[in-house]
């Protein structure tokens, strides 16, 4: 083994072990938050399934690719990779709608009574469940298509060739096969993606106003510690920013992983290690911008004081 390859697996198991690290600590606290007493807000259902998806996320990329960098290769039999390939990208789709959902019901949270996002307000909580079940259905169907192409390495198959991804294979198959599979696995993520930049841009653009009517009003008796509509614009803008970046980076690497017959293994760890990015990085994000363990006496005190208060992010 390569000193190269070593880094490599030290790095994605280094990831792997903070990434569950930060997502179990971030369960542990809103489940701290729930047994205490506290009022817990609209979104943290989001939140939640967030840090399921993350979980799925890397231990399906984390783990096996950590296994293969070290030598292991032949651990999945064919059910396995079937499987390993169909829940990883589960587990990625429903990371970028959950995402995606917790933008928009966070922007509809704090839209001003007078918008038209006014009546929305009331009824956005009762649909959050149903949101979530029909993001994990539609990310369940799409990639049922994995587990066609999908095989073990153990396979003795001459005839079809395939392409090697370290640990598990796939079918080759034709360019014009390729382009309609990646334009279906393709379109949820897209639609996603745009629905998110749209629901923080309308975030960033009511918490600026809100904020300057608030400093227009308020001059003399401003505090220097950020306002809660500071810290959610901080939140949102370094959450969204985060993803964008690593999923941009990451969906490059897949098409080139993609495009060539036979991807070399540095370019399948570069992209194990974009890919995990996200799902590590995000756990810690949240935790730094929202209500900690430390706080949560002053959290619970404010939400029984105020119960119509909403909390931001």
């Amino acid at each position: 083994m390569s000193s190269r390859d070593l880094a490599i697996g030290f790095f994605v198991l280094s990831q792997t072990v903070v990434g569950v690290l930060g997502n179990f600590s971030l369960l542990y606290n809103h489940i701290f938050l729930y047994v205490t007493g506290c009022r817990l807000r609209s979104t943290d259902l989001i939140l939640r399934n967030l840090i399921v998806a993350n979980s799925l996320s890397i231990f399906t990329n984390g783990v096996p690719r950590t296994m293969a960098t070290f030598g292991l290769k032949d651990f999945l039999n064919d059910t396995g990779c079937k499987l390993l390939f169909y829940f990883r990208s589960v587990g990625r789709g429903v990371c970028i709608s959950s995402t995606c959902l917790l933008s928009i019901f966070q922007a509809i949270t704090i839209s001003p009574n007078n918008s038209r996002w006014a009546e929305m307000k009331v009824k956005a909580p009762n649909y959050i469940g149903l949101s979530i079940s029909l993001c994990w259905l539609l990310y369940m169907l799409v990639n049922i298509i994995y587990p066609v192409f999908v095989t073990g390495n153990w396979r003795n198959d001459t005839i079809i060739k395939r392409k090697d991804f370290g640990y598990c294979s796939a079918k080759y198959h034709d360019r014009s096969a390729d382009s309609l599979y990646a334009a279906l696995l393709s379109f949820p993520d897209a639609l996603c993606l745009g629905l998110m930049l749209w629901a923080s841009g309308s975030m960033v653009s009511i918490l600026y106003r809100h904020k300057q009517r608030v400093q227009h009003i308020h001059r003399t008796s401003l505090s220097p510690r950020s306002s809660p509509e500071s810290r959610a614009t901080q939140t949102i803008l370094l959450l969204v920013s985060t993803f964008v970046s690593f999923y941009t980076l990451s969906s490059i690497l897949k098409i080139c992983v993609a495009l060539f017959d036979n991807p070399s293994l540095l370019l399948q760890q570069i992209d194990s290690v974009f890919v995990l990015c996200f799902p590590t990085v995000s756990p810690f994000v949240l935790m730094g911008r929202d209500s900690s363990v430390s706080r949560v006496s002053f959290s619970c005190r404010r939400n029984k004081n105020s119960p119509n208060s909403i909390r931001y992010m």
